[in-house]
């Protein structure tokens, strides 16, 4: 018998910034395994990854990123753009053929603000906003109605609570206690955990 899991994470691209938030509940079926699950893993001090899907492979991943993102410096002096993360985070996730379980957003801020999402097969849509998880539809309900190009950076992390927080009202598998927010801007990247 196959076991349920669920989550959902949220990306929002504007012109500051970029916002990444996550519940932070685990499950698995009908059981909740944690509350304080950390869902959006940071790969450099200016892109992180969300993870919807299995834990072991997104981690496994982001130490992949990580490492990439080390060696590039190394090489070439810079850091590596957000685009280019995310490319090369699609092409490992299509050649592994599905072989990743993962619903994957990636969001950054190196030469410019950047949101994409990606699918197991590598999938890559590049997009102002998006969400990933068994909450989605509830979440991109309220991203389609609230997003504007203009949104602030503080009003884009209100958007992105409030899609959260919907799919937690909704949706069984996410987490409805409380919400993982990541904002990346010129500044760098700040986290905090919102209780609803």
């Amino acid at each position: 018998m196959e076991k349920k899991t669920g989550t959902t994470t949220v990306g929002i691209r504007v012109k500051e910034g970029v916002v990444l938030a996550a519940d932070t509940q685990a499950s698995l079926d009908h059981i909740v395994e944690t509350l304080n699950i950390r869902k959006i893993i940071p790969i450099t001090d200016r892109i992180a990854i969300t993870t919807a899907g299995s834990v072991g492979d997104v981690q496994m991943l982001a130490r992949r990123l990580e490492a990439e993102a080390r060696y590039y410096y190394f090489t070439w002096g810079r850091p590596m753009s957000t685009r280019a993360m995310a490319n090369l985070l699609s092409n490992l996730l299509n050649e592994s053929k599905g072989l990743y379980l993962v619903q994957i957003i990636i969001g950054g801020y190196v030469n410019e603000p950047t949101i994409a999402s990606l699918d197991p097969l590598g999938g890559l849509i590049f997009d102002d906003y998006t969400a990933t998880g068994s909450g989605t539809p509830f979440a991109i309900a309220i991203l389609e109605e609230g997003y504007r190009k203009n949104l602030s950076i503080e009003k884009a992390k209100d958007l992105a609570v409030k899609a959260v927080k919907a799919a937690g009202k909704r949706d069984v598998y996410t987490g409805s206690k409380k919400i993982q927010v990541v904002t990346i801007t010129k500044e760098g990247m700040k986290e905090e955990f919102v209780t609803i």
